[in-house]
């Protein structure tokens, strides 16, 4: 037990953006960041609704009238929603590994040490050592960049402010990782209410229809009901599909945007804690920058 706790927090020696993102390792472009690659995604949920429907068709009668032969409207629902779920997990994934940067040390422990133009170097090569890629990282192509600009222009006071501008960034790229999710937690009840109007359509039909016929004798009129209440199956079932499948969508997006958010809270605490806090400026570099 105690040497899996101490995996859980130790760290990997060093951190392969190439061999430890998922997308990457099925051989697609990974995406940057928390995004996901839009034709892995596409692929996946084609085969995960191939995978649904062969488990729906050895399921007991009640649940799979409830996706077949309903017209097009449950095959649709259950693919958009699958893209969903594929969507979420490789995001998941890709979150689980984002958060492995957490757990590392980029600045040295002994309390001697400053940072200052002069010592930016020590941490860029540490950061290097650490990634293969910090430009795909979100926490340490935030230092990178603050660093490199303290590395060129000197100025500690601009840290702060860059630190600062990366995160509003960061949040930005993460709010629109999840713009194809809305769309389809916004499609997916729609298709439900069009199977409710095509349902009750139909429905409305076979019943004006029986009306205009004249048979209305118990041998004429119970084949009949049966297509009106086919029409009403229709209305509810594909309604109620889209329903659930919008419901768990959402509650597990919500979980991740909260978890994501929380990631992106711990990299400010992270910059503060560990670049912004350990900022001097030395008196060579004080000046170096009155004579500039």
């Amino acid at each position: 037990m105690a040497n899996s706790a101490q995996s859980q927090t130790t760290p990997p020696s060093r951190l392969s953006w190439h061999r430890s993102d998922l997308e990457q390792i099925l051989l697609f472009s990974g995406a940057r960041f928390t995004r996901v690659n839009t034709p892995l995604s596409l692929l996946t949920a084609i085969l995960l609704t191939c995978c649904f429907y062969a488990v729906i068709m050895v399921a007991p009668e009640p649940i799979r009238t409830k996706f077949i032969d309903q017209g097009w409207i449950p095959y649709a629902t259950v693919f958009i929603a699958a893209w969903s779920c594929a969507i979420l997990f490789f995001k998941w994934r890709k979150l689980a590994m984002q958060r492995i940067c957490l757990r590392f040390q980029i600045i040295p422990v002994h309390p001697d040490f400053v940072l200052s133009p002069g010592t930016v170097d020590q941490v860029l090569d540490e950061i290097a050592q650490l990634v293969d890629d910090p430009r795909q990282f979100i926490l340490f192509n935030r230092i990178t960049v603050a660093l490199a600009n303290l590395k060129h222009l000197g100025r500690v006071t601009d840290v702060d402010e860059i630190l600062k501008s990366q995160a509003e960034a960061d949040e930005a790229i993460s709010e629109s990782s999840y713009i194809l999710l809305t769309g389809f937690l916004w499609a997916i009840p729609i298709l439900g209410f069009i199977g409710t109007v095509l349902g009750l359509s139909i429905a409305i039909g076979e019943f004006g229809a029986v009306m205009a016929s004249g048979n209305t004798g118990p041998d004429g009129l119970l084949p009949a009901l049966r297509q009106v209440t086919a029409g009403l199956a229709i209305a509810f079932d594909t309604t109620l599909v889209a329903l659930v499948f919008a419901l768990l969508i959402q509650l597990t997006m919500t979980f991740l945007r909260k978890s994501e958010q929380e990631f992106l809270d711990s990299c400010a605490e992270y910059c503060t804690r560990n670049i912004v806090n350990r900022l001097r400026l030395l008196p060579f570099d004080e000046h170096s920058q009155n004579t500039a």
